[in-house]
Order: structure tokens, then C-alpha cells, then sequence
């Protein structure tokens, strides 16, 4: 996913795409551990889109105070 896509949504979906976004990254771990994941670099994919759902919604809640 982009960020600029991510700038166009509003705080709520951004929360709610964090929400899912985090259960993956559960999953994926859990995967892993149980020696299940077969793709790797799904992991680190899901990270980096963790950090930029979290850096545009840091934006929106400085940018509204």
C-alpha cells in the first residue's frame, strides 16, 4: 500500500486498517514459529505497512490538535 493512499482515508479507517494489520503480523509470527510461513518476506511487508499506517495517522492527529 502507498501513503498517499493512506492520506486520503480518514483517522477511523486508518485504525481500523492498523487493527488489521497488526493480526497479520500475529499470524505471520505464529506462522513462523510453527515453521508454517512459507513466504518470509511477508513478515517484513507487513511491518513496513504497520509503520506507515501508523506515521499518516500521527500526521492527521498532530495536524487536527
Amino acid at each position: 500500500m502507498k501513503a498517499k493512499d493512506l492520506e486520503a482515508k480518514s483517522v477511523e479507517d486508518l485504525n481500523k486498517e492498523l487493527h488489521e494489520l497488526l493480526k497479520a503480523a500475529f499470524s505471520l509470527r505464529m506462522q513462523k514459529a510453527t515453521q508454517q510461513l512459507t513466504n518470509s518476506s511477508e513478515i517484513r511487508k507487513v511491518r513496513r505497512d504497520i509503520a506507515r499506517v501508523k506515521t499518516v495517522l500521527a500526521k492527521k492527529v498532530s495536524a487536527n490538535v
